[in-house]
């Protein structure tokens, strides 16, 4: 048998238009008698902005000479306040101004996150033949310059969510630098996992830091082992050679393991084809960002036609725009920042998104490897400037 509802519908009458006006009226008069002083920031806000500063003036207090070719800087805040903590392995991204041009280069932090909390960051700068900014700094940059800093970003750090407890990192050259502060926090007692370094040099002398590696190892009783593997000369208690499958292997002796890797270009894409020989699970890789690309025509996939050409690129930014010149063998960003253009920029590798813009019309080629954008952003149009390069006339529009 159905059962009737029984809804009782109110009609909607002069009664009912009484009662929302006094209530009107009663909301106002709360509104009315709240207090008007400014609701003070929460904690929460606070401590964000703490941790990620839009930028941080820093001041160079101390230059050392690690080799003929490479430095560290030694930086301060100019106000005596403590920089952005951060992550063991995160990079920070540099602010240089040459005449009318503005520069900006990512480096890894080689300090340790607890040299933070004294106040000071270390950064270290090794020259590259190619290598404008890395030259410059190098050249000019003496204790008591100004320079301006990004807060702390990059996820090339250890998360124990993510990764495996035993680590074996691979290095080159002056990718050392976020695994030597990933060592000085397991020494600490900041960092609790195991860490096996496998350091890549030409020779002997070209190894970075290798006294603080040694006195790390003591301090970190069996958590740390840095492999010397020298490509150019054989030395006794030297690996000789390259950063082999199975050299990586016969230092990884606990499963599962994870595998991070930081260094130059070359050194990836040897590394990568070793890698894809272990299957090992593709969440226990970890690549840091090696930056923009030095030879864009090496890489898999770029029309060569294209190459040595000049176009015209149309920019729209900051409620104006312009038009300049770009070579095709140099990023988006590069050739905006050599016309003296302030475009927005941090990792300089695709990954970050930071300098994402919308390609109005025209055809850029997109670095395989880094091509960081979403999904909708590809069939959205926008592009990440410091990993696009042009290949025909082009119109774009910086973000606002």
């Amino acid at each position: 048998m159905d059962k009737k509802l029984n809804i009782k519908i109110k009609p909607i009458g002069l009664l009912d238009i009484i009662a929302f006006t006094k209530m009107v009226k009663k909301r106002t008069s709360i509104i009315n008698a709240a207090n008007t002083k400014p609701i003070s920031p929460s904690n929460v806000n606070i401590n964000a902005l703490l941790l990620h500063p839009k930028k941080q003036i820093m001041k160079i207090v101390e230059v050392i000479a690690e080799t003929p070719k490479v430095k560290t800087f030694v930086l301060k805040m100019v106000n005596d306040t403590l920089p952005a903590f951060f992550r063991a392995g995160q990079y920070v991204s540099l602010k240089l101004k040459i005449g009318d041009s503005i520069f900006t280069r990512p480096y890894s932090l080689s300090s340790s996150p607890n040299d933070s909390k004294r106040g000071v960051y270390t950064i270290t700068i090794k020259g590259a033949d190619d290598g404008f900014f890395s030259k410059w700094a190098l050249d000019n940059w003496k204790e008591g310059d100004i320079v301006e800093v990004s807060s702390p970003e990059g996820n090339f750090y250890y998360e124990p969510l993510r990764d495996s407890k035993f680590v074996t990192g691979i290095c080159g050259g002056s990718g050392v630098t976020p695994f030597l502060s990933m060592a000085k926090a397991i020494a600490e007692g900041n960092e609790d996992f195991n860490l096996t370094l496998l350091y890549g040099s030409c020779k002997e002398c070209d190894i970075l830091f290798k006294n603080e590696f040694d006195r790390l190892e003591k301090a970190a009783n069996g958590k740390i082992k840095v492999v010397y593997v020298l490509s150019d000369e054989k030395l006794a208690n030297y690996e000789n050679g390259f950063i082999t499958a199975d050299l990586i292997k016969k230092y990884s002796k606990n499963s599962p393991y994870s595998v991070f890797i930081c260094g130059p270009q070359v050194m990836y894409n040897f590394v990568s084809k070793e890698l894809s020989t272990l299957n090992i699970p593709h969440k226990y890789i970890r690549r840091e960002l090696f930056g923009e690309v030095k030879r864009i025509e090496m890489v898999n996939g770029y029309p060569v036609e294209h190459l040595n050409k000049f176009y015209q690129l149309k920019v729209n930014y900051f409620g104006g725009n312009t038009q300049i010149i770009a070579n095709s063998n140099d990023s988006i960003l590069v050739s905006l920042e050599k016309s003296g253009i302030k475009a927005p920029s941090k990792c300089r590798s695709g990954e970050c998104g930071f300098c994402r813009s919308k390609l109005v019309s025209g055809n850029v080629f997109i670095v395989p490897d880094g091509d960081g954008r979403r999904a909708a952003d590809k069939k959205l149009g926008f592009i990440h400037i410091c990993s696009s390069y042009p290949i025909s006339d082009l119109e774009i529009e910086l973000p606002k």
